[in-house]
């Protein structure tokens, strides 16, 4: 794990040197047309905006001032000439009817672009009417993710806050070089599906100091993700971070060199959680390691969970091809709401290996908590409450 240390040591000297470097052309919203009221589209005014820095061979600043800029679904496309920095003073919110952003299943979306920061902001995406049309099982759009980045390279999001969005709050898909820092998302613990922040087929993604408090995983790690670092996390409400869910899909790409550090969980429903679907995968999560974390109140502080099978179809054999390995759980503490804080129900066709324990303290009503181990191999080393079962 050195070098993934050093790797993101890099990364961050370069957003800083990039930052010292400021953009000089700037273009404000507001003189291509926008409107700070909440009321008035500015989609085409953000458009232009984005249309002028993005064909601009120097670098440049889109500003959004303070105020209150009403969006309907949004894409910013590339490639662009030279790098682009979003300055959000204000709040963008979405249309009051959750129907408006359709089917598209983003909100914001930036594609194919290279060296892009976004500074600051709040998101309003109004999720409130989509989330009661879920649970009235009504026929309901797909949802929208708050904002988006696909295949994206060079990419810093730093202070942006984010509200209720209908899905997923911030997703980056298929990306390599990416910092997310100081970000805030909020939904309340029943709103569905609305991750923090979900990472998938990307390289190279940090995500600190951040504050996370949703309706479903802080964090979640999709299939491909490779080289990741997340320290400095508060989160809860929500299902923790979580890997996964993994092997749907049989040929699928492993998570690999995942790392975990330095943060808290606060009444969510998981801490550090892998979870694959029971069925046949080449699919496989290795080299993480998950230290230094706090853990209060916690439903399943540290749970391996390889028997995910909604409405048990799907799964014919019940066995997840999903292969565990190399994971290292370090100075572990705090309190679990559960009386079972460890769990490793892992797969009997592939069983975890390599599992490290070292120096877990983890209560309950306090008094110390079970752990129970389902076909998996590792060692433990140093003060282990509960006692080890691997």
């Amino acid at each position: 794990m050195a070098k993934i240390v050093v790797y993101y040591a890099v990364l961050s000297f370069f957003y800083s040197f990039q930052l010292s470097n400021a953009a000089s052309t700037a273009h404000n919203v507001i003189k291509f047309g926008a409107k700070p009221d909440g009321k008035t589209d500015a989609t085409q005014p953000f458009l232009k905006a984005w249309s002028a820095a993005c064909r601009s061979a120097t670098p440049s600043t889109i500003y959004v001032p303070k105020g209150r800029y009403l969006l309907k679904a949004i894409v910013f496309g590339g490639p662009c000439k030279n790098k682009i920095t979003v300055l959000i003073g204000g709040t963008l919110v979405a249309p009051p009817d959750y129907r408006a952003l359709g089917n598209s299943g983003y909100w914001i979306l930036f594609i194919k672009v290279n060296r892009v920061s976004v500074f600051g902001g709040t998101l309003d995406a109004k999720g409130a009417g989509f989330w009661a049309c879920r649970k009235s099982r009504q026929n309901c759009p797909v949802g929208a993710r708050s904002i988006t980045f696909n295949w994206a390279n060079d990419i810093l999001i730093s202070g942006l806050t984010s509200i209720n969005s209908q899905s997923a709050h911030l997703v980056i898909n298929s990306c390599k070089k990416v910092v997310v820092r100081n970000v805030r998302t909020i939904a309340p613990d029943q709103s569905p599906n609305t991750d923090g922040i979900h990472v998938q087929g990307s390289n190279g993604v940090s995500i600190t100091g951040s504050t996370l408090q949703t309706g479903d995983d802080c964090i979640s790690i999709g299939p491909g993700t490779r080289n990741m670092l997340m320290s400095g996390i508060k989160c809860g409400p929500g299902h923790g971070i979580s890997i996964g869910s993994l092997g749907k899909e049989f040929n699928e790409d492993g998570v690999e060199n995942i790392m975990v550090t330095n943060s808290v969980f606060s009444g969510s429903d998981n801490g550090v959680r892998i979870k694959s679907w029971a069925r046949p995968s080449k699919g496989f999560v290795r080299k993480v390691v998950y230290q230094n974390l706090i853990m209060k109140n916690v439903q399943n502080p540290i749970i391996v969970d390889q028997n995910y099978c909604p409405d048990n179809k799907g799964c014919p054999r019940q066995t997840s091809g999903v292969k565990i390995s190399q994971v290292t759980y370090k100075n572990i503490q705090g309190t679990s709401a559960t009386a079972e804080a460890v769990t490793f129900d892992c797969s009997p066709s592939n069983p975890c290996r390599r599992i490290r324990l070292q120096d877990i303290r983890l209560a309950y009503n306090n008094k110390a908590a079970t752990s129970s181990c389902k076909n998996v191999r590792g060692t433990s080393a140093g003060v282990l409450m509960p006692e080890s079962c691997v």
